[in-house]
């Protein structure tokens, strides 16, 4: 994966797969620390002490279709590269929390991508979570939260086209309106 929404998108699925109900995501660019910080927060079943040492371990997988995972083992590079990090902690039964860390400016950093898209695709695609994402420049901030939408729908499908349109503009303004000039 060659941007960090994808590395989000495939993060936010793992949480969906372990019966996460709630799943935040938040993504921070700190232009003044030039730093950018991604949290995806789940309260799915979690995780041993053991799986978490292990998740990062690109033949470490627990899918049955294949024998390797190898999103988190890339982003972790990804983010070492970069003069950042990346962090797991995990409560069986309680959740996952998956801490992302890179230079922002670091010339090595993958670009953000299509974030607004992938917002978009994990609630079209996953209704039934309730999805908050909350992205901050600096002193500014966007949040996506899906449970007031979901509401004010009242069973109106989200492939609507009008319903589509809506959401698409409305992320993609949010988080448009603030992200910095430099951001890519």
């Amino acid at each position: 994966m060659r941007e960090i929404s994808l590395h989000i998108l495939d993060i936010a699925e793992n949480s969906v797969n372990a019966k996460a109900k709630n799943v935040t995501i938040y993504v921070t660019e700190d232009t003044l620390a030039d730093r950018l910080r991604v949290s995806i927060e789940d309260d799915g079943v979690g995780m041993t002490p053991e799986m978490v040492a292990r998740v990062t371990d690109p033949f470490t997988t627990t899918r049955t279709t294949r024998k390797v995972g190898l999103g988190l083992p890339l982003l972790k590079a990804a983010a070492e590269a970069c003069e950042g990090f990346l962090e797991i902690t995990s409560t069986l039964g309680k959740g996952t929390l998956v801490n992302i860390e890179f230079k922002r400016s670091h010339i090595d950093r993958m670009p953000m991508g299509d974030l607004p898209c992938t917002i978009q695709s994990l609630f079209i695609g996953f209704p039934k979570i309730h999805w908050v994402v909350v992205y901050r420049v600096n002193d500014q901030e966007f949040t996506f939260d899906s449970a007031p939408i979901i509401e004010q729908l009242d069973g109106i499908s989200l492939t609507e086209p009008a319903v589509l349109t809506f959401l698409s503009e409305y992320i993609g303004s949010g988080i448009n309106e603030i992200k910095p000039p430099d951001s890519y």
